[in-house]
């Protein structure tokens, strides 16, 4: 591959594609106000290179601000006045008040979609059809949320009368949120604690990720516009200068984080109150699929190629590394090799495509390393021209024979490198899984109930889901999504992050003449947002 026939002039860029020249983002959202950056900006390229002079250069998508410690400070000084200690306007609103406001949101943002999806794809590299699914789930995500909210709280309308306590138990929030998606998923992952964080009561201070930072500019006005001041901030800038303020500052409630285990143990011991912080973290996994002798080769195959190659591999749930019993191992990567092949490279806006160039400018040298490292211990790259770089695209690799001693049979490679190892005894697999760091999910591929049972309960105590004959994945958001070990703290799916998000907590009497007038009378002419028995349709 040459810059030449994979990264396109400018004149080759369909027109519904073009960002124009680049954005010049100056303003943050802080206490409801859009403010004016007046300090230093980052600039924000895409992995898209694009004819530059006599070569190639990654294409300027625009500029954002480069936040001080001090801006990121009043940031949270802003979310914590909304929040008011549980007294603010937003904590104390009535549910239904709540998500009328986040309604609102939603209609504001549909307007800037074709925006927002075609910054996705120029920021991160996300196949154009990829981008549009991820802009449509996380409308999903606030109407699930939505109706998962109604839900929990016609369940939570109703008194309890137990052992002569007059009792109703409902969810409150628990304070400021600082939320930090991943730049893989820069707008859905972000909602999905987002959103509940809001419906749930806290106040919100949004960071965005390391790529896909602009995309987030079509949101400021809606988010201002829906919410009362100070309840939804914006700090942008270099993460190691503006995050570690607000975690030494005590004063976040809850860090919702999803990123590597290393980043949010540091994050976690930035803060001087660890007892009061509640930490919901979404972080590395290193998901096995199985392939057991009796499976089903062509759907194996088909799978687990979609489940690590598909936007490049960079996904959580990615098939991270494939084991494969040696009598069927020639076969499998026979046609794991033509899949590989047969997968359309190119840019986000190519019909088809699959791989992508990687947004992170260390990663093709990184990938490069991991793939010396197993050919030099072992391994051949089975696939045609698999490992190859150009700037900033890696071509993926698929090597084989991986053993113990190399890398990649550890690291988790968040790329379209696939490592495949054989085995003889089943033991060996479940092993691995036992002393792996992570568990997040594991795939089987079989045709035996029986074989697929053994392993089945051999790993259901190790992951937190098991996906048989099929790719791992998040999907449906009302199944949970957690992990084992250094793979997650908390349970994420629509209902539980909104449990997640805040606390139970119970208003209760003694059963008695004087008790009930009281509580009669807080109800009946609706003294109270907390105690009620409003019903929401």
């Amino acid at each position: 591959m040459t810059p030449e026939n994979l990264f396109p002039s400018a004149p080759r860029i369909p027109a519904a594609f073009s960002l124009g020249t680049p954005r010049e983002q100056r303003e943050y959202l802080i206490d409801g106000k859009l403010d004016t950056w007046g300090g230093p900006l980052q600039t924000i390229v895409s992995p898209v290179y694009v004819a530059d002079g006599d070569g190639y250069a990654p294409h300027v998508v625009g500029h954002a601000p480069l936040l001080s410690p001090e801006a990121a400070l009043e940031a949270l000084a802003a979310a914590t006045k909304a929040y008011a200690n549980g007294r603010g306007v937003w904590p104390t609103m009535a549910v239904g008040e709540r998500i009328e406001c986040l309604q609102k949101f939603t209609g504001g943002m549909h307007g800037r979609r074709d925006e927002i999806i075609r910054l996705l794809a120029w920021e991160v590299g996300k196949p154009l059809d990829e981008a549009r699914r991820e802009f449509d789930r996380a409308i999903a995500c606030i109407t699930e949320s939505i109706d998962a909210l109604k839900e929990l709280d016609r369940a939570s309308s109703r008194f309890i009368i137990q052992q002569g306590i007059i009792g109703q138990i409902r969810r409150a929030p628990l304070g400021v949120v600082l939320c930090m998606g991943p730049y893989n998923f820069p707008l859905y992952e972000t909602f999905t604690t987002l959103i509940p964080a809001l419906l749930m009561g806290n106040t919100v201070i949004i960071k965005p990720p390391r790529f896909g930072i602009l995309l987030f500019q079509p949101l400021l006005a809606a988010l201002r516009d829906s919410f009362p001041p100070g309840v939804v901030n914006t700090v942008y800038g270099d993460g190691e200068v503006v995050v570690p303020p607000l975690m030494a500052s005590g004063d976040v409630d809850v860090l919702a984080f999803i990123g590597t285990s290393r980043v949010a143990d540091s994050l976690r011991a930035m803060h001087p109150r660890p007892h009061r912080l509640r930490c919901v973290l979404g972080l590395d996994a290193k998901n096995p699929a199985v392939i057991l002798p009796d499976a089903d080769l062509d759907l194996a195959a088909t799978e687990c190629l979609r489940g690590s190659l598909t936007f490049n591999g960079q996904r959580c749930t990615a098939l991270k590394i494939i084991f494969v019993h040696r009598s069927c191992a020639e076969p499998f990567l026979d046609r794991l090799s033509r899949g590989v092949s047969s997968l359309t490279c190119g840019m986000p806006w190519d019909e088809g495509v699959t791989i992508t160039p990687l947004p992170e400018p260390e990663k093709p040298g990184y990938l490069t390393d991991l793939v010396n490292d197993a050919v030099g211990k072992g391994a051949d790259v089975v696939n045609p021209g698999g490992g190859s770089v150009t700037g900033s695209f890696f071509y993926p690799a698929l090597l084989y024979p991986v053993s113990p001693a190399m890398r990649v049979h550890q690291e988790e490679q968040f790329g379209p490198v696939v490592p495949v190892v054989p085995y003889d005894d089943i033991r060996e697999v479940i092993d691995y899984v036992v002393s792996s760091d992570y568990g997040q999910q594991a795939s089987i591929f079989g045709s035996s109930a029986d074989g697929v049972a053994t392993l089945m309960d051999a790993l259901v105590n190790q992951v937190c889901r098991i996906n048989i004959n099929s790719q791992c994945q998040r999907s449906p958001d009302s199944f949970p999504f957690n992990g084992r070990k250094n793979s997650a703290e908390g349970t994420q799916s629509v209902i539980d992050a909104l449990r997640i998000l805040s606390i139970r907590t119970v208003v209760a009497a003694r059963d008695t003449d004087s008790s009930k007038e009281i509580i009669n009378r807080i109800v009946r002419d609706r003294k109270s947002h907390f105690l009620s028995t409003d019903y929401i349709l």
